[in-house]
């Protein structure tokens, strides 16, 4: 099937799946074209939330069984890949950026939202109990303002992540995460 023949449905079901949003994605940032043993690595990386050098052994062989048997065929008879089996070899073939709107989008610099959520919680979890305990100069009466102060900054974060989430905009907020 011709890359032109792909309607946005067909488009819709072929990405349906991460594992081949990723396997496209990962091949754009090869420059189009790359071994099946680096690309088995990544995907399972990415989806380990683990560096490639940490992935098991396991997390590899299943990645590379789904891969091998069904994701990249998949992607070759949608015209989207060309796959050599016996090779190993991927190359993804023109797409015109077709295919965009369907990729997952900044796969390697995902904020790491639920720390910062996290450590703002613990922080006023803390500020809390010491003004609870008048320990410090923090006294009862200040517990209303840590309050205040946690809700403003839960909702700063709350606006970062949502603004982070359009497409085209980077905020430089922290360090970015696997």
């Amino acid at each position: 099937m011709a890359d032109s023949e792909l309607t946005q449905a067909k488009l819709f079901d072929v990405f349906s799946n991460a594992r081949r949003r990723r396997t496209v994605q990962y091949l754009k940032r090869q420059g189009g074209t790359c071994d099946l043993a680096p690309l088995v690595e990544q995907v399972a990386a990415w989806e380990n939330d683990a560096d490639p050098d940490d992935v098991t052994r396991t997390q590899r062989r299943r990645v590379y069984i789904s891969l091998y048997q069904t994701h990249l065929p998949m992607l070759e008879d949608h015209g989207i890949v060309d796959w050599d089996p016996d090779g190993h070899e991927i190359e993804l073939l023109p797409s015109e950026d077709r295919f965009e709107p369907y990729l997952d989008r900044h796969l390697e610099d995902r904020r790491p939202w639920h720390r910062l959520y996290a450590a703002v919680a613990t922080v006023g979890v803390v500020a809390f109990a010491l003004s609870a305990l008048a320990i410090g100069p923090l006294t009862m009466s200040a517990a209303p303002v840590v309050a205040l102060a946690v809700c403003v900054v839960v909702l700063g974060l709350s606006a970062a992540q949502y603004v982070s989430r359009r497409p085209g905009i980077e905020l430089p907020i922290g360090r970015p995460s696997r």
